[in-house]
């Protein structure tokens, strides 16, 4: 099943935003466990971002790369 990663926007507290993922139509955030389902719509202000682009946000912030194969499958 295909991942689409987005990227929140800038905050003070997620200063290069947060990264997201939709998986199977259901939406997911990067929490310091893993990754967590978020409820409701995809926030205002996301954009797709592609998975080299995701990659690049995971070197910067210090978390692995490989946390990007591990988003949830539906089901």
């Amino acid at each position: 099943m295909d991942v689409t990663y987005l990227r929140g926007e800038v905050a003070m507290a997620f200063p290069r935003g947060r990264l997201l993922a939709v998986r199977g139509g259901r939406l997911y955030v990067l929490a310091p466990d893993g990754w967590d389902v978020v409820g409701g719509r995809r926030p205002e202000g996301a954009r797709p971002i592609s998975r080299e682009e995701a990659e690049e946000w995971c070197r910067f912030e210090g978390v692995g790369v490989e946390v990007l194969d591990e988003v949830p499958g539906v089901g």
